[in-house]
């Protein structure tokens, strides 16, 4: 046994009325004394269990098999429920949501007697306010994800979310059913899990095995499949080492460990939505990250893995064909391959011996799937704080394109108009979507791959240039410009744009420019009044006082930086 004392100690290792108070009511569970008195480190078990959450809805059973884990390796497990974060069912946006969910989760650690904990997260948002909540407090910890969910079939094909956007058009242009629409929701959702394709939750699987919080193969093993459970025994068991050797989060999340993320997000053509959760993480473990970062270290990267959006398989066929460690084996001479991981061996050692399966899946640096992935972060003056777009799910022909803006204020605003036949757009035109930023909407929904007008679709037309300050689901794909930053509700340059006024698009050099004189520029903002929203109560009106913009990871600025693990004051 380590030869520090365990935290846990500090409630139930007192004599007296301290230790009684702590340790009586927990018996009435059934737990033997000899628990209590510090042979065993206590475990908490982050749990993100809801029937409100469907991706994380088998956590009750995934928990048991983490649970065998911590008793097998001498640990003393503790299960605790959070704040949990459906994004297919919460309104208005789970991202509205992401920091009050941290803030349960840090306050939840730091209170109470454990010594490490295992985060158990899945849906997009529940994992980095899981990472962020624990990052605050920084003791030992380990993510256990929920793994992707099997590959749905439909009139004899795979399908997968990405495969919602594809029907909506079908839908809209009459070529699919109400009736085949709900036959395929069954067919596509056929097995627990979160989404099968590179969503923003295998997304964020991915993200936390290269930051080195999740053991090998956590970012691809399916949710069904048995294998699932032997990952979460063998995460209880680690963590119980974890907290004898005393690593902390800290000691795993270093640069090195963010700048291997941010390559590995390039080689499996990640979400977007990456830049703001592991810009939040950075700031809240003391990590200086900012969005030059994420296009400097995605550039040299290509697109390795072949899986949608940004390819065409998923990733249940990834596993098979070698996981996240045969990717990352792929693009080892670009990685920190010396940055450690919460299994105490380093990166490059856990990636020495993963194989590729099949070449379908898993490109070369020589031969990528894509020589274009990662992130491309643009500057302008229509985006003085940046905006970001996937090349990797974007039409290659519209990376260099000026167009015509059609600008819809709101999102009411472009549900009322995008579909009228006397809209004036073709597919030249440049689509903007104010006010669905952190501020403007608010909390930024994932509303920026805008549904292209109907009377285009009838005309073939399957992508155009979109512009917004919202963000785009993972699972999204298109010519799609995100993250405008600042938002145009507190008057960024965004919330100047006209209808008719030409925007330029320069993906290869990094640049988005509204092409007006600084004279109009100047005009334009004289006469700008700022969003009012109608919030004047709890925690939206924190929201909107306290969030930070896009290019700062949509956090409030409150919570950067640890406050530790010590309690401050002691009520007995």
């Amino acid at each position: 046994m380590t030869k520090k004392k365990l935290r846990s100690q500090e409630w139930y290792g007192r004599t007296g009325k301290d230790g009684f108070i702590y340790r009586s009511w927990m018996k009435n569970q059934g737990l033997p004394h000899h628990l209590f008195e510090g042979e065993k480190p206590v475990i908490g078990i982050c749990n993100t269990w809801s029937e409100l959450t469907p991706c994380n809805a088998h956590f009750r059973d995934l928990a048991e098999a983490l649970k065998r884990g911590i008793w097998e390796a001498g640990g003393f497990p503790l299960e605790f429920p959070v704040m949990s974060l459906g994004e297919c069912s919460i309104k208005p946006t789970a991202m509205l949501f992401r920091n009050l969910a941290s803030m349960d989760v840090e306050e939840s650690i730091r209170a109470n007697p454990m010594d490490g904990v295992v985060l158990m997260c899945g849906c997009d948002k529940t994992t980095p306010s899981l990472v962020m909540g624990a990052a605050s407090v920084d003791i030992p910890a380990m993510v256990l994800s929920s793994g992707p969910m099997l590959v749905g079939r439909f009139k004899g094909k795979k399908i997968g979310t990405s495969d919602i956007w594809r029907f909506a058009e079908d839908f809209k242009l009459g070529k699919l059913s109400q009736e085949e629409f709900i036959e395929a929701e069954a067919a596509m959702s056929r097995s627990v899990g979160h989404c099968a394709p590179m969503g923003t939750a295998s997304t964020m699987a991915a993200m936390v095995e290269a930051l080195g919080l999740a053991l090998p193969d956590n970012a691809t093993i399916p949710a069904a499949d048995s294998r699932r459970k032997v990952l979460a025994h063998m995460t209880g068991m680690r963590i119980v080492e974890l907290v004898k050797e005393d690593i902390k989060m800290s000691q795993i999340l270093t640069r090195n460990a963010f700048e291997n993320a941010i390559m590995v997000n390039a080689a499996v053509g990640g979400s977007t939505n990456f830049i703001l959760h592991l810009t939040a993480i950075a700031k809240r473990i003391g990590v200086e990250l900012d969005l030059t970062d994420f296009d400097y270290f995605s550039s040299k990267i290509p697109l390795i893995a072949n899986v949608q959006p940004s390819g065409e398989y998923w990733v249940e066929d990834l596993f098979y064909a070698g996981g996240l460690p045969a990717v990352m084996r792929e693009i080892e001479k670009h990685l920190h391959r010396d940055a450690l991981t919460v299994n105490g061996k380093t990166i490059g050692e856990n990636i020495a011996k993963a194989e590729c399966w099949d070449r379908n899946l898993i490109g070369t640096l020589d031969n990528p799937i894509k020589p274009e992935s990662g992130i491309a972060v643009l500057k302008g003056n229509l985006c003085p704080n940046g905006a970001v777009l996937k090349p990797s799910a974007a039409t290659p022909n519209l990376l260099v394109h000026t167009g015509r803006a059609v600008v819809f204020e709101n999102i009411d605003d472009y549900k009322a108009k995008v579909d009228d036949p006397n809209l004036d757009i073709d597919e030249t035109c440049v689509m903007v979507m104010k006010n669905v930023g952190p501020k403007g909407y608010p909390g930024m929904p994932e509303v920026g791959n805008m549904g292209l007008p109907k009377k285009l679709l009838e005309q073939g037309v399957k992508d155009m240039v979109r512009i917004s300050d919202g963000r785009m689901s993972g699972t999204g794909f298109g010519t799609v410009v995100l993250h405008v930053s600042p938002e145009s509700a507190i008057g960024g340059p965004l919330a100047f744009v006209q209808n008719g006024d030409m925007i330029s698009l320069d993906v290869p050099n990094r640049t988005l420019n509204l092409l007006i004189s600084e004279e109009e520029f100047e005009k334009r903002r004289i006469g700008f009044i700022p969003t009012q929203l109608p919030y004047e109560r709890g925690y939206v009106n924190l929201f909107l006082d306290k969030v930070n913009q896009a290019h700062e990871g949509v956090d409030f600025d409150f919570l950067q930086g640890s406050s530790g693990s010590e309690v401050k004051r002691d009520s007995h």
